[in-house]
């Protein structure tokens, strides 16, 4: 349940740098993607 938290957190993160600074989105983009996996139990 925490790696699903941190992952919404994060794409939330994501997604407020995408709409105002786009061209720094990509600094909690490895953030997201990491969490995600870890929810899924991939990693």
């Amino acid at each position: 349940m925490f790696w699903w938290l941190v992952f919404f957190v994060t794409t939330a993160i994501t997604v407020f740098m995408l709409i105002y600074v786009d061209e720094w989105f990509w600094v909690a983009l490895p953030f997201s993607l990491t969490s995600l996996a870890k929810a899924f139990d991939v990693i």
